[in-house]
């Protein structure tokens, strides 16, 4: 009896170490399987998506050919889809419908579109500050009053070339209404073609297109540095491409946007350290060719601001547009939503 009750007691104590030996394994296994939900939790799930992006043939784009490279070459965590336009009036409706997530736009025209969309989008960066020139096949041009009485050739009707040069215009005491015959071109390449067999034409036109016109035509000269007689007016800055996103897409997208503005900003940094490597993709993508790409664009006023720099330069810029027609803004100064601060 005595043997019987000491193999109980024994039996009895081997199972309840067995059973605080199991307790012990599963305590760790809780643990462990704790960690490996946390470390689920914290890494990055995120699916790559596919931006559509418009962007106008120019200085804009040009800043964003590193960007545009490294997407088709698998190195971007999301897929940039980047169509590039002739136009502004191209990107428009393709904003209003939705079919384009970011794009690169002229400051006034993202100003109307916040209106004309309710609010629906906001302005991310700046991309490109002043690059208009008055240039011509002559002589007779050395300041704004020699303007008086020319046919000036332009581009960007309804865009910033238009509300620049009237601006400049007005303030030199010439009205554009009367004092001068403005005649625009749908692009700044057809301004450029006509340029090349013309005499004593006058013309605005953004770089990179006035190097485009020179090398066609020896005969062409810079008369005026528009971003230099905008200053001189009241000191401001012009202010001519910015990054406009889709309230929509920001919501849905934050993490997105956020790695591709990273991106952006890689991009333009890129491009104004390496201007021969820059050319080279410029070329590529058929913005303008690499060898008028090596010379303009150290003139192309090429940036990324954001956040409270952005809004300070964009609102200075369309108070002087909205003072000089308010229809070149939407009628209206936008309010704070439409800055995309971050």
């Amino acid at each position: 009896m005595k043997k019987l009750l000491a193999l109980l007691l024994s039996l009895t104590l081997v199972l309840t170490l067995f059973a605080a030996c199991g307790n012990t394994d599963n305590a760790n296994g809780d643990e462990n399987v704790g960690g490996t939900l946390d470390e689920a939790d914290n890494a990055d799930t995120t699916e790559p998506i596919t931006i559509n992006i418009a962007s106008l043939k120019g200085p804009t784009t040009m800043g964003m050919v590193k960007l545009m490279d490294d997407s088709d070459n698998g190195l971007t965590a999301n897929n940039y889809n980047v169509a590039i336009y002739g136009t502004a009036d191209e990107i428009v409706p393709k904003i209003v419908n939705g079919e384009i997530d970011i794009a690169n736009v002229p400051a006034n025209l993202a100003s109307i579109l916040y209106k004309k969309t309710e609010g629906k989008i906001s302005v991310i960066d700046i991309n490109t500050l002043g690059v208009l020139y008055v240039v011509e096949t002559g002589e007779t041009i050395n300041s704004v009053a020699d303007l008086k009485g020319k046919t000036i050739y332009s581009t960007g009707k309804g865009t910033t070339p238009e509300y620049t040069l009237n601006y400049i215009l007005k303030s030199n005491g010439i009205d554009p209404a009367t004092d001068v015959t403005i005649e625009f071109k749908s692009e700044a390449t057809e301004v450029a073609a006509m340029l090349e067999g013309a005499e004593n034409a006058v013309a605005v036109l953004p770089q990179p297109y006035v190097t485009v016109a020179m090398t066609k035509n020896a005969n062409i000269r810079i008369a005026l540095n528009l971003v230099e007689e905008y200053a001189a007016i009241d000191g401001s800055q012009m202010v001519t491409g910015v990054t406009i996103a889709r309230n929509e897409f920001i919501e849905a997208n934050p993490d997105a946007l956020k790695l591709f503005m990273a991106d952006y900003n890689a991009s333009v940094e890129y491009v104004n350290a390496n201007v021969d490597e820059a050319a080279a993709l410029v070329g590529k993508y058929d913005i303008v060719a690499e060898g008028v790409a090596k010379k303009a664009l150290p003139m192309c006023n090429i940036v990324y601001i954001t956040g409270d720099e952005m809004k300070t330069n964009i609102e200075t810029y369309l108070n002087v547009l909205l003072n000089s027609d308010p229809t070149s803004v939407g009628g209206a100064l936008p309010d704070d939503s439409f800055y995309y601060i971050g």
